[in-house]
């Protein structure tokens, strides 16, 4: 593919991924008001309706065929509703440094993923980008353990054992999910539009959360959240739902998924950014030299090569 439509894929997949790690970080105070579930809930909930215009087929798309039908249940299966459920609980169970760690083998699972299931061609540079993006990832990772370490956010002593070794389990099941959303979306990708695939994702994330949400709402006092809130929701649940997955589809239709999860780094980068420049956060010298290597991983994995062509 040419040059510019590479590079304004690779700036809308940067894009989603920077706005996730935005409202990851601006989310905080969402948690300390609504249940979890309530909060997904009514986050599927808005974002259904914002693009519920998006839901009919086009005229130039074709049916969907039974394999895509099941793609999108996956999709919306793994990519919101068991990555949320693991993540949650395996941090509330093991350290923030650990998930961190973690989380930071996003981009090779993905790649792997790729190679195994979309016959993805892995070339050198693209292994050192994940690798770059892995260490950037760490050592933030890493920073952040030798601040909390000295401060009063330091990991509980009491935390056992096995709570340790299963929520690495659980946060490890998160980065498998996560790499599961960005390879089914590659399949997806080649038969809907972006903005449907949008739209029915929303309506799967919705209905399986809503025994969940439901039972929480049933007992819950909305009376007693602000007007403040109720704003953030609605930012939360437009980028969450909307924005952030329209831009990620976009931008997968002309990059291989191998390729694309190497973005998976801006998530941590964004939600950094916005804790030293929004929530007043320290930003130390390792965490910079953190920030440097990830940023080198999207170089890497951006600038065309010699005589380079489709990348598939």
């Amino acid at each position: 593919m040419n040059t510019t439509p590479r590079l304004f894929s690779y700036a809308l997949l940067a894009s989603s991924m920077a706005l996730i790690g935005s409202y990851v970080a601006l989310s905080k105070p969402l948690v300390m008001v609504l249940p979890v579930f309530l909060l997904a809930w009514l986050r599927f909930g808005i974002g259904g309706l914002a693009t519920i215009h998006w839901l009919k087929r086009p005229a130039d798309e074709m049916p969907m065929s039974p394999s895509t039908r099941k793609f999108l249940f996956l999709e919306s299966f793994f990519g919101n509703f068991l990555f949320s459920i693991c993540m949650l609980y395996g941090v509330s169970m093991t350290t923030a440094v650990s998930a961190g760690v973690i989380m930071a083998a996003i981009p090779a699972v993905v790649a792997l993923m790729s190679w195994v299931f979309l016959k993805e061609k892995i070339s050198g540079r693209t292994w050192l980008a994940v690798a770059c993006s892995a260490l950037g990832i760490s050592l933030l990772a890493l920073s952040k353990s030798e601040h909390s370490a000295h401060g009063p956010s330091a990991p509980s002593s009491d935390l056992t054992q096995n709570n340790h070794l299963l929520g690495n389990a659980l946060v490890f099941a998160a980065v498998l999910c996560e790499a599961a959303y960005a390879v089914i979306a590659k399949k997806l990708t080649g038969a809907l539009t972006p903005r449907r695939i949008t739209a029915l994702i929303n309506l799967w994330g919705f209905a399986l959360m809503t025994p969940l949400g439901a039972y929480v709402a049933w007992s819950f006092d909305f009376g007693a959240v602000t007007t403040g809130s109720w704003l953030l929701l609605l930012f939360y649940s437009l980028a969450a739902s909307v924005w952030t997955v329209w831009l990620w589809m976009s931008g997968l239709k002309n990059v291989p998924a191998s390729r694309a999860g190497v973005f998976t780094v801006m998530l941590p980068i964004s939600a950094a950014v916005v804790g030293v420049l929004v929530l007043g956060e320290p930003l130390a010298g390792l965490q910079m030299l953190a920030f440097g290597i990830a940023l080198l991983s999207v170089v890497l994995a951006t600038l065309p090569g010699r005589g380079s062509g489709p990348s598939h």
